[in-house]
């Protein structure tokens, strides 16, 4: 399996809005392949998208920025499978070929991930794979992409990392705090504003702070034009 789709290889990308799907994503551009659709899972309300808990409003305001058209689907994690399996499909049928996903060295999530692309007769590719972790967050810091932290493990990093802009000295504090720079292990996730492959910035303004199942999530909204 080929990390990213071959040139000219029409692809849905599996997108959270944050850093991880859009390095893939900036990865799989790079290597000549094209983007078609981001597919962001929401919880069963459609209120907030799973594990990054943003807003559809966000992922909209992404989906402007880069051009690219996105998918959504609700769906319980009982249902989470079988929703996934069927938007391929569906994404399969107007012409995708491949996924693309942002995992870097989990060997269950990527085994998923080659299951539910088979099932749908596609061809799974994970641009990050194996690659050093802390290698990975400079490379997205050095090409220009900017993220807020939108979630953190409230053991691991607690409240008081919500809101900040991922950065070298962040990563520098995480390392002195024995936290996994890339945050693979689910120690924080991120939304993605700005980058090399966004049109413009999006533009946020941040809210109320919820604990939930162990984790800090922040609310953001994209910030109202005047």
């Amino acid at each position: 399996m080929c990390a990213t789709p071959a040139r000219g290889v029409p692809f849905v990308c599996s997108w959270s809005g944050g850093k991880d799907s859009c390095l893939a994503l900036y990865r799989a551009i790079q290597a000549g392949a094209k983007p078609i659709f981001l597919l962001s899972m929401l919880r069963e309300d459609g209120a907030r998208s799973r594990s990054h808990g943003l807003v559809p409003g966000v992922l909209e305001a992404q989906e402007a920025s880069l051009g690219i058209s996105l998918l959504t689907r609700t769906a319980s994690w009982a249902t989470y499978e079988s929703v996934f399996v069927a938007a391929l499909r569906e994404l399969r049928a107007s012409g995708v070929e491949a996924g693309v996903f942002g995992d870097i060295d989990i060997a269950e999530h990527r085994l998923w991930e080659e299951q539910v692309c088979a099932a749908a007769g596609l061809e799974a590719h994970l641009p990050l794979w194996q690659a050093d972790r802390l290698a990975l967050v400079d490379e997205f810091l050095s090409l220009g992409f900017e993220a807020l932290i939108v979630v953190a493990n409230a053991e691991k990093l607690g409240q008081a990392y919500l809101g900040r802009a991922l950065g070298r000295d962040l990563v520098r504090e995480f390392a002195r705090m024995g936290v996994d720079p890339s945050g693979e292990e689910g120690e924080y996730h991120t939304v993605v504003t700005n980058g090399p492959i966004f049109s413009e910035p999006v533009q946020l303004e941040t809210g109320r702070q919820v604990l939930h199942s162990g984790y800090w999530f922040l609310d953001v909204r994209v910030k109202r034009k005047a």
